[in-house]
Parts: C-alpha cells; sequence; structure tokens
C-alpha cells in the first residue's frame, strides 16, 4: 500500500468516500480540488485545475500513488469542446505529472459511459451481447464517453512512457444509501424503461472508494480497464425479463438467474480482488 496518495477530485461524490478510506487505513492524502470546502480529511489541499501542470506538481508533493477522479461528469452541463477537452487534458496532465514525480501506482475514473449506451442519440440503443463486458463494442457518439475512450488510450500510453501501472474503473451510478441510490432505485422501479440505457446497475459509494484504493495495489507496467458494479440490479424484477421487454435483440451468452446485474465484473474479481460489499434491498433500502 502507497504511504501518501495524491487524489484529485476530492471533494467530489467519490473523492470525499477515497479520503475517508484512506484516513481509516492511516495512509496520508493530498487532495487536489476546484474549490477548497474546508472540510477535507487531507494532509495537504491543493486548489487548482486537473488541466494545470503546475497545480498538479503542487499536489504530487510526497506521493507515491494517485487515483485520479477530476472529471465533468456528463455532457449534459458544458459543451463537447469543454467536456472533451477538460477531461482529457485533466488526464493526460494528471498522468504525465505523475510519471514525472517517479509515481508508478495510479488509477483513474472511467466510466460505463465508455459503452456509448447512456447518451447516444439512437432512441433505443441496445449493446451487441449480455452480459455486456470490456471487450464489448462501444457506440459513443457523444463528447463524455468519448473523453473516457481517449483517458484509457492514455492510460495505456503512460504505462509504457512511464512504466507504471494504471488502472481505469469503469464506474456505473454511483450514490450512497443516505438519499441518492434508494431515490434512484425507487424511479427505475417505477419506470424500468428509464434505467434500460445503464442496465439498472450501480455502485455504493464505499464500495467505489475501496475499488480505487484496490487499483494502487495492482502492479505494473501496464494499463487495464475493468467494469464494476453491484452483483445485482436495482430493481425488484428478474434481469431476463428486463432483458427480454427492453433489449429484446441483443444475444444473452449465458443465464443472468434472478436479480443478476447484465455487466461482467470478473476482470474485476480478478485483477483487483473487488467484489461489492454494500447491496441494496429488492426494495430500495
Amino acid at each position: 500500500m502507497p504511504t501518501r496518495v495524491m487524489v484529485t477530485g476530492a471533494a467530489g461524490r467519490i473523492g470525499r468516500a477515497v479520503l475517508t478510506l484512506l484516513a481509516e487505513r492511516e495512509i496520508e492524502t493530498n487532495a487536489l480540488v476546484l474549490e477548497d470546502p474546508g472540510d477535507l480529511p487531507a494532509r495537504r489541499v491543493v486548489t487548482g485545475d486537473a488541466g494545470d501542470a503546475t497545480a498538479v506538481r503542487d499536489a504530487l508533493d510526497g506521493a507515491d500513488a494517485v487515483i485520479h477522479l477530476a472529471a465533468v461528469p456528463s455532457p449534459l452541463y458544458l459543451t463537447g469542446r469543454e467536456v472533451f477537452g477538460g477531461n482529457t487534458l485533466a488526464t493526460f496532465t494528471v498522468l504525465e505529472e505523475a510519471g514525472r514525480a517517479g509515481v508508478r501506482r495510479t488509477a483513474l475514473a472511467s466510466s460505463y459511459g465508455v459503452t456509448g449506451l447512456p447518451w447516444t442519440d439512437d432512441p433505443d440503443p441496445h449493446p451487441a451481447y449480455f452480459p455486456l463486458d470490456e471487450a464489448t463494442p462501444s457506440q459513443v457518439a457523444d463528447a463524455y464517453g468519448l473523453s473516457k475512450q481517449t483517458d484509457e488510450l492514455t492510460a495505456r500510453m503512460m504505462a509504457r512512457r512511464h512504466s507504471m501501472s494504471v488502472i481505469c474503473l469503469r464506474y456505473p451510478y454511483v450514490g450512497g444509501f443516505d438519499e441518492r441510490l434508494p431515490a434512484h432505485a425507487a424511479r427505475l422501479t417505477e419506470d424500468p424503461a428509464a434505467g434500460a440505457r445503464d442496465l439498472w446497475t450501480y455502485l455504493e459509494t464505499r464500495d467505489a472508494a475501496r475499488a480505487a484504493l484496490l487499483a494502487l495495489d495492482v502492479p505494473g507496467p501496464g494499463a487495464h480497464a475493468v467494469h464494476l458494479c453491484a452483483p445485482e440490479t436495482m430493481v425488484p424484477f428478474p434481469t431476463e425479463e428486463l432483458l427480454r421487454r427492453y433489449h429484446p435483440t441483443t444475444p444473452v451468452r449465458r443465464p443472468l438467474p434472478g436479480r443478476t446485474a447484465p455487466v461482467d465484473t470478473t476482470a474485476a474479481r480478478r485483477l483487483l480482488g473487488f467484489t461489492a460489499r454494500h447491496l441494496l434491498s429488492p426494495s430500495g433500502d
């Protein structure tokens, strides 16, 4: 395990959970944030943009590992140029400066959005097969999904360039049990069609943080992308029934009994030793 981790996007939902987990493990942290909220459990807080090399170098001081979470999280609120340009520049800058500083263990937030399903203009998108996995062909037609695809390519290049380990964590919908996940589960239970693009998958915030920490234990050099999600969907309906209704033309390659998530997380189990622990009940509690 590292002795000090630089965390970008540390004031965000996953970032705060990462800082809390690292503090529990007695691992020091440097936090890079756009604005300091004043309550982060970090040894040092640096204010700046993750695409700014000077700010990144400052935040890397003394760090021997990096968890890069800073990003525009969707294509909905900024222009495509801002989303793609901001996300890809930040990832390039963080990994390049980390490599130059001698950091060899890194993790970054990729996204289920690399599939292209969440924000494609296609009114009825379907993956090539179920369960979806890292080899599933992408249907990206939006700036956010493209930025995450590019981030994963950048990770491969940086792994070669700096002989580092870079783990790209393809996060699904992430939230806590306090409000976000139960409320979303209730919405999708009422209207399952609203979850068809995301395949009704989720990950609890503490599990998202634990996956990021486990990623720092993967030796390099090399870059790997892994899908993450809870083993079951967040809605109280059999998965195969949902797939027959909302993805009727997509072949199902193996049985998906009960509420089994239609996303294969074998790579995360094999590479990280990760399985989600914090699970919603079928009622969303």
